[in-house]
């Protein structure tokens, strides 16, 4: 005897997944809370054991901008790979080669022309950030390589030519227009972090409103339908390499106007907090979701804390315990939403 209708429809209503919205808005609006109670602790913890504010001090605020720039850049590339289902391991060492190849440039330029040799600067610096992310984004997209095994060879690859372009050691430059670029202000703002700021909002835009961020999360949502649809989906990929790239390049170029000087080890600790960032930011690490306020929020989260342990003279080695923590519990936050809301990540 067929089962009946009211035995279908109990069926269905006893498989398919419930849904709680306001516990689901909670989890997804989670980084945000975060962020809000993690700067009340430390504006708490200041103002009982130092008589003073921690929010309210400008120092503070330029510090914790100044902490999240450089792996706020490499977060921005990652971003959009990531939510096209892909990895940039190589980010933290194109970083440390083009601030190399930057500072190498200046170095012969410099007594000729300190303006010739900043804009002859730059210029190298983002050539040499642009080739490793063509080189990634042809092995993924035209060769097949898988994302993880392609970027970290160029991850050794930009390594090993980033230490030999830098002799083995860190490469000074004395130039008086580096060393504003990297360490001026305007209104008060340094000039590192209006540059990032100015990234940012040229990669909201790029993802949220232009027909390229639509097909980013088309292709990490689902790549066989992306194909279908007329999506030319290895271009798209070489494009999304050469961003990531063309961001790290970007980190290197303020990496060098800092400190006065190029080294190729200085993105390297960056590469988990790029990644942290985005995936704290609410990105899925299966692709199709993610956006730049999120990766923005991730990397303030971050800068919070390392700066924050710091503040309240914590031993700087449980920032990565902390980072950790947090990166753990944002994956476990993201999964449990999926579930909630019904939400499954489509095949091919």
């Amino acid at each position: 005897m067929p089962p009946s209708t009211s035995t279908i429809a109990a069926t269905g209503a006893d498989t398919e997944p419930r849904r709680h919205p306001a516990l689901a808005f909670l989890m997804a609006a989670w980084p945000w809370l975060f962020l809000v109670l993690l700067l009340a602790f430390f504006e708490l913890w200041a103002r009982a054991a130092f008589s003073t504010s921690f929010l309210l001090n400008p120092y503070n605020l330029k510090s914790i901008a100044l902490f999240a720039a450089l792996p706020l850049l490499l977060g921005l590339g990652q971003t959009f790979v990531i939510i096209a289902g892909g990895i940039d391991l190589s980010v933290g060492f194109v970083m440390g080669l083009a601030a190399v190849v930057m500072a190498r440039a200046m170095q012969v330029l410099t007594p000729v022309d300190p303006a010739l040799a900043l804009a002859a600067g730059l210029i190298a610096a983002f050539a040499a950030g642009i080739v490793p992310g063509l080189i990634n984004g042809t092995l993924i997209s035209r060769l097949g390589v898988p994302a993880f095994i392609g970027t970290l060879g160029m991850y050794g690859v930009a390594r090993g030519v980033g230490f030999l372009s830098a002799g083995g050691t860190t490469v000074p430059v004395n130039n008086p227009l580096l060393f504003v670029m990297g360490n001026g202000t305007v209104l008060g703002i340094p000039i590192p972090v209006l540059v990032t700021v100015l990234v940012v909002l040229g990669m909201h835009w790029t993802l949220g409103q232009t027909r390229f961020g639509q097909y980013t999360y088309a292709i990490g949502g689902n790549r066989t339908a992306a194909i279908r649809a007329g999506i030319n989906v290895r271009r798209h990929t070489l494009y999304l390499y050469m961003i990531s790239s063309a961001c790290a390049a970007v980190a290197g170029m303020l990496y060098t106007a800092r400190f006065s000087a190029g080294a190729a080890q200085a993105g390297e600790p960056l590469l988990l907090d790029s990644i942290a960032a985005v995936v704290i930011g609410g990105a899925s690490l299966f692709g199709g979701s993610g956006t730049i306020a999120g990766t923005v929020i991730g990397a303030l989260i971050i800068a919070v804390i390392q700066y924050g342990l710091v503040f309240i003279n914590v031993e700087p080695f449980w920032q990565f315990v902390a980072v950790g923590i947090v990166i753990i519990v944002s994956v476990l936050i993201d999964q449990s939403r999926h579930r909630l809301t019904g939400e499954k990540k489509e095949e091919g």
